[in-house]
């Protein structure tokens, strides 16, 4: 009896816990609807007690949709993840394969340049990037919003260790088999590999969508949602409302796509912390 009792207080004190931090974490995204639908005032006031507006006003969302175009941001931030998802997860795929399952000269040197990469801040490339999207002559393109993400060190290291962890039986039974090297890699590992595609492609994701300094540096016209919002915010006043709606909105792409793809997102994130 005493078991059951200290086995259901512990219980109870882990759930309380981890219902507090959900709370915790919750409670920035309500307070950001809530203020959506608040007037300026109501807003900025300085009370603690008025959580609730007074009135649900959708003022702030038409206004929102009416002057951000906020469509085309929606398309191209849409754009930007697909184009960005694809050109990581093909270039890792056959970096990480080859870093794991050929033999060339130079090999650790490039893995070497590879894990140096990721040791790097990211900012440290922007000024790079930007010269050289400047000499193609891509500045306000969609290319300049798809070049940073080409290639992922981090996507290639990962890759390339769920490929080292494959057993060297299946390319021998392979070759057994009659398949050429080509053949090996699309129909043999490949597709072993395909819950940390998976997982690549949700960070990837992730760095895209949240992603404000090069959007603001290599842009003017064909900007993403994180690229708007920082427009939104005025050197001397913010209206912080429309803001907070125009956020809100900001959110329902990745809502979405994790709605329909939550099955892959743990398994990918599972999968890849156990591989790293």
């Amino acid at each position: 009896m005493v078991t059951k009792n200290a086995g259901f207080i512990s219980k109870f004190i882990i759930y309380s816990i981890l219902i507090l931090f959900a709370i915790l974490m919750i409670a920035p995204f309500v307070w950001m609807f809530l203020t959506a639908f608040k007037t300026m005032p109501e807003a900025t006031q300085v009370n603690p007690f008025v959580i609730f507006p007074s009135q649900w006003l959708t003022e702030n969302f038409e206004f929102v949709l009416q002057t951000q175009n906020f469509f085309s941001l929606y398309g191209v931030t849409l754009g930007m993840i697909a184009g960005r998802i694809l050109a990581a997860v093909l270039t890792a795929t056959f970096a990480g394969y080859a870093l794991a399952r050929i033999n060339f000269v130079g090999k650790d040197l490039v893995l070497i340049l590879v894990l140096m990469q990721m040791m790097v801040p990211g900012p440290v490339f922007t000024l790079p990037q930007f010269q050289m999207v400047s000499a193609l002559g891509q500045l306000d393109t969609m290319f300049s919003l798809l070049f940073p993400g080409f290639v992922s060190a981090f996507g290639t290291f990962l890759l390339r260790q769920s490929y080292k962890s494959l057993p060297k039986d299946l390319e021998e039974a392979s070759v057994l088999d009659g398949c050429n090297p080509g053949q090996t890699f699309l129909f043999i590992m490949a597709p072993l590999v395909k819950s940390s595609m998976v997982a690549l492609g949700i960070f990837t994701a992730i760095f895209a969508y949240r992603e404000l300094l090069w959007p603001l540096l290599a842009q003017r016209t064909v900007m993403p949602l994180a690229g708007g919002l920082a427009m939104m915010q005025g050197q001397h006043f913010t209206h912080f409302p429309r803001l907070m709606a125009a956020s809100l909105m900001a959110t329902i792409p990745m809502i979405v796509i994790y709605l329909l793809f939550q099955k892959q997102f743990v398994e990918g994130i599972a999968t890849a912390g156990s591989k790293l």
